[in-house]
């Protein structure tokens, strides 16, 4: 018996509430059918009528018509009723609190197969809108230590408040099933200091999930080597890709604005490398660059001894090719 009653108490406040008016209810109907087996013929029938009693729903299908019948339904209106009632109260004021710490970052990610983003910027605010356009369906789990709640909705994205270096942060977003996780230097630092924030993040994720894909940004190119020693998988300098793109715009001497196309470019279509088309091997890059094209996708460049080249010979023979790099158009 007391192996029960110490069981009762560790359950969850609403688990203890449901199971005692069911007890009550319980209770109540086997009651009113020995006291009243006419009015009420079966078990179940004064169960119905105590749980239609006890929720004040009152349909007033079986009534008590014996004064010890009454005096039941009183204690029952009494007891079982304010129970049922505290139960709702409590199941509405802890769905009100959940909502509430979800918004806040203060619920754990159970789920697997992941993508864990790592700090709130406009950078991974228009990621997660392009994966929304482009229907993406990885869940995303948010990482942020400056913001409180997550203002904007997006019911595929979970939010953890916390320090992405701490272990407790990295247990609430279940890095250890995630399957990638990105992370952003911080705008409000200094370039070197950002950049020793992410290096310090990716050492922390590589230490919890040895497997898991790390793509990461970094603001100058002396941490890039910092960056992949710790464990990043792909390192990403956005101030030379924006440096270069400033140069393009102060030197282009054509209509063509080259920040706006490669914004299009990137927006509909997605850097893709494969081998060469089965039974290809003899055959030309002209007619690797019209079977792509017949496909939908553009041949822009090729990789031979790990060397990247994108000046493509009509005549080269693909035994010369170990891979094609190409541009397809996004899934949709």
């Amino acid at each position: 018996m007391q192996h029960w009653i110490r069981y009762y108490f560790q359950l969850p406040l609403f688990l203890r509430l449901l199971s005692t008016v069911f007890v009550f209810m319980i209770f109540f109907g086997m009651l009113i059918h020995a006291i009243e087996p006419n009015n009420f013929p079966t078990v179940f029938d004064g169960i119905w009528w105590a749980f239609v009693t006890g929720a004040t729903v009152g349909y007033g299908d079986y009534v008590p018509l014996s004064t010890p019948g009454k005096i039941t339904a009183i204690f029952l209106i009494l007891t079982g009723g304010g129970l049922v009632t505290f139960y709702m109260a409590t199941l509405s004021a802890a769905t009100v609190k959940h909502e509430r710490d979800l918004s806040s970052g203060k619920v754990d990610y159970k789920g697997s197969g992941h993508i864990v983003l790592i700090g709130w910027n406009e950078r991974t605010r228009q990621l997660i809108e392009m994966m929304t356009e482009n229907h993406c369906h990885e869940y995303i789990v948010l990482l942020d230590r400056t913001m409180k709640r997550l203002y904007e909705n997006h019911s595929y994205v979970h939010f953890i408040n916390g320090d992405a270096t701490t272990e407790e942060t990295l247990e609430k977003a279940n890095v250890k099933e995630a399957k990638l996780a990105v992370i952003t230097a911080d705008p409000s630092k200094a370039e070197h200091a950002a950049d020793q924030s992410v290096i310090h993040q990716i050492v922390s994720l590589k230490g919890h999930n040895s497997q898991l894909f790390i793509i990461a940004e970094v603001l100058t190119e002396q941490q890039k080597i910092n960056a992949e020693r710790a464990g990043a998988n792909r390192v990403i300098r956005s101030n030379d890709f924006m440096s270069t793109l400033f140069y393009h715009e102060l030197y282009h001497n054509d209509p063509i604005e080259p920040f706006e196309l490669l914004l299009a470019l990137l927006t509909s279509r997605q850097f893709h490398e494969e081998p060469i088309p089965e039974g290809y091997n003899h055959k030309t890059m002209e007619d690797a660059v019209q079977f792509h094209l017949n496909k939908g996708s553009i041949v822009i460049g090729y990789r031979y001894n790990k060397d990247v080249h994108f000046t493509l010979k009509p005549s080269l023979p693909l035994e010369n090719v170990q891979t094609l790099i190409l541009l397809v158009t996004l899934r949709s």
